[in-house]
């Protein structure tokens, strides 16, 4: 499996960091994307979760899929029912699966399926500190997060989090894949830029797509 190929437009000093960018990858599927994501952001809205200290998050999450990421008192996990419904999460759109299917491929991870979706919402200011991905079973399958509305600068770390990240700029559109030896880097988003998209107003939408259970 090729963990080191890079999209052109990847800064230099990021080349060799296990991080794939591919600029504009999701733009052939926009409409079919944004459809779904009106869908389960219906059936499953927005919500703003608690971590385990009781820190009210800045960035609006829901989930769709098998599973869904949750964070409260009782710790960060997937739960298979939405805690604020009781239900199941929407399922997957074949949208969101079809395009993580061909990033990952891209990236150089065949048969990658993912089972969850995490969606999240960023307003101007919102920001995602710098964390890792290590609550899902399966550490063998890359992460792919899609980036759709406002620009952001996306944090990407090292495997301590105390090493400095270097800051990639992401436009609507964007699709980043990590994985291998790189899986569990620390990364994050910094506080997101006031502005205006012409599809989704002053946010940011950003979908990772992961193979969770």
């Amino acid at each position: 499996m090729r963990t080191d190929l890079f999209d052109d437009a990847l800064p230099a000093a990021l080349h060799g960091s296990g991080l794939t960018l591919l600029r504009g990858f999701a733009l052939p599927l926009e409409r079919a994307l944004l459809e779904d994501l009106e869908r389960v952001t219906r059936a499953a809205p927005f919500r703003h979760m608690m971590t385990p200290g009781g820190q009210r998050m800045s960035v609006a999450m829901t989930n769709c899929g098998e599973a869904g990421w949750v964070t409260d008192r009782c710790g960060y996990r997937y739960a298979a029912l939405d805690p604020e419904s009781a239900h199941p999460w929407p399922k997957m759109p074949d949208s969101f699966a079809e395009l993580g299917r061909m990033a990952a491929t891209r990236a150089g991870f065949d048969a990658f399926k993912p089972d969850v979706g995490l969606i999240n919402c960023y307003v101007p200011a919102a920001r995602m500190s710098l964390h890792q991905d290590r609550d899902e079973r399966d550490f063998d399958a890359p992460i792919v997060s899609v980036s759709l509305g406002l620009p952001a600068t996306f944090l990407w770390g090292g495997l301590k989090r105390s090493d400095r990240p270097r800051r990639l700029p992401l436009s609507h559109g964007d699709v980043v894949v990590w994985g291998g030896p790189a899986r569990l880097v620390f990364h994050g988003v910094a506080p997101l830029a006031d502005g205006y998209h012409e599809t989704l107003g002053r946010r940011r939408i950003n979908l990772t797509l992961r193979r969770a259970l």
